[in-house]
């Protein structure tokens, strides 16, 4: 009797673990499918085609939707999607810069950013990345396979406008820990410069830091929801969210690098930009803008921005 009451409490303890652990498998993969897969977000406010007046960045959104832009393409890294670039170049200008979208911006949603650069002076490549505008993609990589693509593009850039071009990396968001991301790669001598605005340090911690302030989600089911999400984003993406660390990428960079960030970003909080900084090993400058949230530092305080951005550059290109 005692043994049959001793089966029945183990095959009870078994289902009811198969059970739980379908239920955290089956709520890991609903949380890939928000925080991975290509299309609406609640979370986000997104971007309105029509420009209003009272905008701050007026100007500079209405020039760029004005201005004729050539499209380029390549294959990713991986040669499994086409990507598609804007490109504006600046007459005969040496000076170039990639700039790098948000988490699911387009090369459209960058245009006040294109128009920063083009009054500087520099020719400007602005790529899709996979799943995002014109790009094809099944999954949103949070900048660690982009950082490849990145580099493809790099080297079309120098094939079609020679190798002497001086290059700047400049990425917002997603983009800024993508430009934080190529800083680690072996890089032609010709990339001069990186400038990131309110870039994570790492995937991991971004998607905790979203699942704790949008969900309310406490330390219990975060671990191991989190964890579960990064062996489906391993299966289906090709790496665990760990994997995706600026800082890592950021300790074999030696070039110079800008970092920017909002005093007030609870997106992407402040905190991560000084964890940031101390970890490259190039020349560095930091600025934290008084009073602004996440990607609006350019909006919020457009003079001292492109102020600090070419002070920073007309050390490094000429």
């Amino acid at each position: 009797m005692k043994r049959i009451k001793h089966k029945k409490l183990w095959l009870t303890l078994i289902v009811f673990i198969v059970l739980v652990s379908g239920v955290f498998v089956g709520a890991g993969l609903y949380f890939f499918k928000v925080a991975c897969v290509p299309g609406h977000k609640s979370f986000l406010s997104g971007h309105s085609a029509y420009v209003k007046k009272s905008d701050p960045l007026y100007s500079q959104k209405i020039w760029f939707k004005k201005h004729k832009k050539q499209k380029w393409s390549i294959k990713s890294a991986d040669g499994k999607y086409r990507l598609v670039a804007n490109y504006i170049p600046d007459k005969n200008s040496r000076k170039s810069v990639i700039i790098l979208p948000g988490y699911m911006d387009t090369k459209e949603d960058m245009g006040e950013y294109a128009t920063l650069f083009h009054q500087l002076g520099y020719n400007s490549l602005t790529p899709d990345p996979r799943s995002q505008g014109e790009s094809q993609g099944k999954y949103i990589g949070y900048g660690w396979p982009e950082k490849d693509d990145i580099k493809k593009w790099l080297n079309l850039l120098l094939a079609k406008k020679g190798k002497k071009q001086q290059i700047v990396i400049f990425g917002v968001s997603m983009g800024g820990a993508t430009a934080m991301m190529v800083s680690g790669l072996k890089l032609p001598a010709q990339v001069k410069a990186f400038v990131e605005d309110c870039g994570y340090t790492s995937v991991k911690d971004e998607i905790e830091h979203e699942a704790k302030v949008l969900y309310g989600m406490p330390a219990f089911p975060r671990f191991p929801l989190v964890e579960i999400l990064s062996g489906i984003n391993r299966i289906k993406v090709g790496y665990f969210l760990n994997d995706g660390s600026s800082i890592v990428q950021l300790h074999k960079n030696h070039r110079p690098m800008l970092f920017i960030h909002g005093a007030k970003d609870t997106f992407v909080p402040t905190k991560m930009v000084y964890r940031n900084y101390q970890a490259t090993r190039g020349q560095k400058e930091l600025w934290v803008a008084p009073n602004a949230k996440h990607a609006q530092s350019f909006a919020k305080h457009p003079q001292e921005y492109k102020l600090r951005l070419q002070t920073f550059l007309a050390k490094y290109i000429n």
